[in-house]
């Protein structure tokens, strides 16, 4: 494999903030701003626009001359220009939703009764709805109606203005929290409250007004969420042969412990689709993102750093490919309290997030170290990277049988080793044994063995002139005359 320098993907939390330096982070979808700088710097370029628009439409309306009518009816005039802007901005196309909300048979959770005329909250709002008469009654009086009305207030009219555009519906409600907040300060009947009491109201507010409004706000049929959720979701399954070496994800997967946090920070990515208010979801993503810590933690052995975190939590992203991404990034965006994407570990850990979003849907060859051809032949599905025939989310029957195999897969190539090492030990024997042989034989060529008789004890006590000549001549026994 061919080695190349990577696109650096790890943030430092300075990337994270405000490019308008106020120390708040930012969001990509606010054009680097936090959600306060972006509302003062392009709420004045939107006027300005929509004055310019209606200015030209003036200008344009009073060059035409009037037509004459020949048949008597009304001369056409320029009254119904917002009329047709608004056309002009509507889908061309209809989307999936609108076309099962439009042709959906059975009963609906959210349509009018048919004795009353009025809609129905479903059972996600009635919850709601009872959480917050609750949290109402712990309030003073007058403060708990004040609420009530401003809050039912909003509802009423955005459910009232369906076909408002979804920047519009955002506008309206960041408008409410601007102005509740401002009311919570300075009105008198919160005076005495503390600034706790006064998140508390607003977290309760945030999250009993979105739950009611869910089914309306959420990926509307008139704008593109649900086409560039299809593309995030088809671009993530395409992509799932990237293994955690290729994005620098130091965690070790072996670890029984490791699998089961990766697991758990998978089903919170997940889980976050299936809650209706913006805190609820940033909830789920809080606790994916300490499940990442935990499985950095427990690989390394240590506490891992923030410079960490991205490669896992697009790891995780990857594994996981949550349902409608795009949308729960928009609608958090759109209609969470600014306050809790602007600062505190939920708006650092969503802009987190939507970095990994950026990365996923930016990545390519060079940014995996991969020449272009191998990233082609991933990506076709041609090839499967080493390592990652068994990455896919399984059951825990077929975890276990690849397991398994991966461990067979193991055992064979030590068996094979070991087969290896035996035949080169009896190599070894043999030739130590032909060398020690041959060393033997020059050794008896060289110098061949002469093996002799052994001597024999004298007996002078016995006549035995063969014997007596073999000694020398002081030793000869000589016959003494007598």
């Amino acid at each position: 494999m061919t080695t190349k320098k990577k696109k650096g993907f790890h943030v430092n939390e300075s990337e994270l903030l405000c490019k308008n330096g106020c120390g708040f982070y930012g969001n990509q979808a606010w054009q680097g701003f936090c959600s306060k700088c972006y509302r003062d710097v392009y709420q004045k370029a939107k006027e300005a626009q929509i004055e310019s628009d209606a200015l030209k439409a003036t200008r344009l309306a009073a060059r035409q001359p009037a037509p004459s009518s020949t048949n008597g009816e009304a001369p056409l005039t320029f009254n119904k220009f917002e009329e047709k802007r608004k056309q002009h901005q509507a889908p061309k196309t209809k989307t999936v939703k609108t076309f099962f909300k439009k042709g959906a048979q059975g009963p609906n959770k959210d349509a009018p009764h048919p004795w009353t005329g009025q809609r129905q909250p479903s059972l996600e709002s009635q919850q709601a709805a009872s959480d917050f008469t609750e949290f109402l009654k712990a309030l003073k009086k007058p403060a708990a109606q004040d609420i009530s009305r401003q809050s039912r207030a909003v509802i009423d009219k955005l459910q009232e203005n369906e076909d408002l555009a979804v920047e519009e519906q955002s506008e309206i409600i960041q408008d409410f929290y601007q102005n509740m907040n401002d009311r919570l300060q300075a009105h008198s009947s919160f005076k005495g409250s503390t600034p706790e009491q006064h998140e508390k109201m607003m977290d309760n507010m945030e999250k009993f007004i979105m739950t009611r409004l869910y089914k309306t706000v959420f990926c509307p049929p008139f704008c593109d969420d649900e086409q560039k959720d299809l593309a995030i979701q088809n671009r993530i399954r395409r992509l799932h042969w990237i293994s955690a070496e290729m994005i620098d994800a130091d965690i070790d997967e072996k670890k029984p412990e490791v699998i089961e946090f990766i697991e758990s920070a998978q089903t919170d990515i997940i889980e976050m689709n299936s809650r209706r208010s913006p805190a609820d979801k940033l909830s789920c993503i809080v606790r994916c993102s300490k499940h990442i810590f935990t499985v950095l933690r427990i690989s390394k052995g240590q506490p891992a750093s923030a410079d960490e975190f991205l490669p896992v939590l697009i790891y995780i992203i990857l594994k996981a490919n949550p349902p409608q991404l795009h949308s729960n990034i928009q609608y958090i965006t759109r209609f969470s309290h600014p306050s809790k994407l602007m600062q505190g570990e939920a708006g650092y850990y969503f802009t987190n997030l939507c970095c990994a979003v950026t990365f996923i849907e930016n990545l390519d060859a060079q940014s995996l170290s991969l020449t272009q051809e191998e990233y082609d032949r991933y990506m076709s599905g041609e090839v499967t990277p080493p390592g990652t025939e068994y990455g896919e989310p399984i059951c825990e029957g077929l975890r276990l049988m690849y397991a398994n195999l991966a461990t067979l897969d193991e055992l064979r190539l030590r068996q094979d080793r070991l087969r290896e090492n035996a035949l080169s030990l009896q190599r070894e024997i043999q030739d130590f044994r032909d060398s020690v042989v041959k060393a033997v034989q020059d050794v008896l060529t060289n110098k061949p063995l002469i093996i002799e008789q052994p001597k024999q004890p004298a007996n002078l006590d016995q006549d035995n002139s063969t014997e007596t000549n073999r000694l020398p001549p002081p030793l000869q026994p000589e016959v003494v005359a007598k």
